[in-house]
């Protein structure tokens, strides 16, 4: 996969990062797998966005290969404001691989639907990741390698040795427009209530990847182009007309941030 090498996020457009394994472009959505080890309840997830920084990066679930891009609105780049006393994202921020909010699912107690995007993750561990980095993690989320990942193993843990983070983390998400899955309810939920959110999603991803039909309807034009699952209708081989080749690496320097580019907050909720 990417390597720290990555090249850092230009502010254009155009910008992608595409993810490769052997030299092969792979999707992060389809290709890289939910479990490394599910007995032990280690997942893959994938950083969007590192902490500390301010450009809203996502999986784009629309394009071939699922590149990673920064979100536009109305034509314009987004990202999110410092605001005191955080500075851009305070985690490193990403998406568990083959994972799916649908959109037809009613979550039981915030009767939200799912969002139609691969399921948010914040991971609290120390290191500051990269765009596209692939972290082993287990659910809290916190990376394996981390010098506190054996002291984590349930949300009580998370205030006994990180004192501050979950009041940083609600503070954080009602400032700024939220997901359901992340600020459940205004509360953090334990292992177990997170570990079946994962499942369900997990569950869904299955029913999207062996259903074209589904995949491409208006409502949510998702491409799910792959190089290893099976039984998907998405499913290509390096020899197919439509296996699109890694792109060039371009290692442009970051752009300019366009002043009239889209800087979000709830000032509502402040």
């Amino acid at each position: 996969m990417l390597g720290p090498s990555t090249p850092k996020i230009t502010y254009v457009l155009p910008h992608r990062v595409f993810i490769e394994h052997n030299g092969n472009v792979v999707s992060p959505f389809h290709d890289i797998p939910l479990f490394v080890d599910q007995s032990n309840g280690i997942l893959n997830m994938i950083v969007e966005v590192p902490r500390w920084t301010n450009a809203k990066m996502e999986i784009s679930k629309e394009e071939f290969f699922n590149p990673i891009k920064q979100d536009i609105k109305k034509g314009k780049l987004r990202f999110v404001r410092n605001c005191f006393p955080h500075h851009g994202y305070i985690w490193n921020y990403g998406a568990f691989p083959q994972t799916w909010e649908d959109p037809n699912t009613t979550h039981a107690e915030t009767k939200a639907k799912g969002d139609n995007d691969p399921l948010d993750v914040c991971e609290i561990g120390e290191q500051v990741g990269y765009v596209g980095q692939v972290k082993q993690v287990k659910v809290i989320v916190v990376d394996i390698n981390d010098p506190l990942a054996s002291k984590l193993n349930d949300i009580e843990d998370v205030e006994r040795n990180l004192p501050g983070l979950i009041r940083a983390t609600n503070e954080w998400f009602s400032r700024r427009e939220t997901r359901k899955c992340i600020r459940l309810l205004g509360e953090a939920k334990n292992k177990k209530y997170a570990t079946e959110i994962v499942h369900e999603c997990h569950e869904a991803w299955r029913r999207l990847v062996s259903n074209e039909s589904l995949a491409k309807t208006p409502s949510y034009e998702i491409s799910i182009a792959n190089v290893t699952v099976e039984n998907s209708l998405g499913r290509v081989t390096r020899n197919d007309p439509n296996y699109v080749e890694l792109p060039p690496d371009s290692r442009k320097p970051p752009a300019p941030i366009d002043p009239s580019s889209e800087f979000h907050i709830s000032s509502a909720q402040i």
